[in-house]
């Protein structure tokens, strides 16, 4: 079971995480609307390892049968090497372009309470927010453990619902050879 965690958490961290790295490179050639949808697309499709490798276990490993928290357990594993491979292309990304993520949007959020009106005490009082969160983001714990959260509950997700399907052993039956 471990082998089938990395292997398939391999694949599905590889694919979300070059997808957020084309991303990343490209992100001055689109909205931050569609680099959401491409980023949190990219990942359903790259976790749908998850589901494969469920499937896989149960008709070829256990003989058309598993339950759901076993099931349940190899999903969140891959999910989490997914999330750990999906962590370092980002940092990966970052190193390459050089760029300021954090301040970046740190500026981009002040800009948007400004552009709202927000002025004085209380825009300074936003700004300080932004700019800690930007100081705490140049903290690699920190911007790792921030990169896996997005991932992961997309991850326990495709984990819960596959191995409440699969364990049906009348889902997607095994074929006969």
């Amino acid at each position: 079971m471990l082998r089938s965690i990395f292997i398939y958490g391999t694949i599905a961290g590889l694919i979300a995480g070059g997808a957020l790295s084309a991303v990343t490179l490209g992100a001055h050639a689109q909205s931050e609307i569609v680099g959401l949808l491409i980023g949190y697309t990219t990942m359903l499709i790259a976790l749908s390892a998850v589901f494969v490798a469920i499937k896989r276990r149960r008709d070829k490993e256990l003989g058309g049968v598993i339950k759901f928290w076993p099931a349940l357990g190899l999903g969140l594993g891959i999910s989490a090497v997914a999330g750990i491979f999906y962590a370092a292309a980002w940092d990966l990304a970052l190193w390459i372009t050089h760029m300021d993520f954090a301040g970046n949007y740190a500026k981009a959020m002040i800009a948007a309470e400004k552009a709202k009106g927000v002025s004085g005490a209380e825009l300074r009082k936003v700004a300080d927010q932004w700019n800690a969160w930007a100081a705490s983001y140049a903290n690699p714990l920190y911007r790792w453990t921030e990169t896996f959260t997005e991932i992961f509950p997309v991850g326990v997700l495709v984990s819960l619902v596959s191995a409440g399907l699969l364990r049906n052993s009348r889902f997607l039956p095994a074929r006969k050879q």
